[in-house]
Formats: C-alpha cells, structure tokens, sequence
C-alpha cells in the first residue's frame, strides 16, 4: 500500500503530537496533588493505574502511527528523487 504525502506528514505529526500530549499528561499525573492519583499515604489510586495505562497505550499507537508516517514520508522522497 502506498501512502500519499499529506497522509504520511499527517500520522507522522499524529505520532510525534500523541508523545508530547501524554508524556505532559504523565508528569501532570505523577505530580498530581489533588488526591486523585495517590491517596493520603502516598500510594497510587485507581485512577493513576488506569491513566497510566492509557498513556501507555496511547505511547504505543502513536510511536506505531508514527513510524508509518515516516516511512511513508521517506517513501514519497525517494519516489520523488527517482523521477
């Protein structure tokens, strides 16, 4: 399958915005002094798991989007430097 160019630049920059959004939402969460992710002994809550994990996931599909953006983008290079 070929990707065309704005499609690659497209998950390409859907990969590379996915890391910076969830890696400020995982120091946001780790320092969180609401409550919501440590409880009053300092423990991780319910709710850090579950964000956690979600970032985790999020960390994989956009590193995965992202990497087939790029070889999509240096697809479309290396087609448009052959002719």
């Amino acid at each position: 399958m070929k990707l065309s160019r704005p499609v690659s630049w497209f998950l390409l920059a859907f990969g590379v915005w996915s890391w910076f959004i969830w890696i400020t939402f995982v120091k946001n969460l780790w320092n969180d002094a609401s409550g919501l992710a440590f409880d009053d002994a300092g423990d991780p809550t319910a709710y850090f798991w579950v964000h956690l994990l979600l970032a985790i996931t999020s960390f994989v599909l956009g590193t995965v989007i992202g990497v087939i953006g790029l070889r999509g983008v240096r697809a479309s290079r290396r087609d448009r430097d052959r002719g």
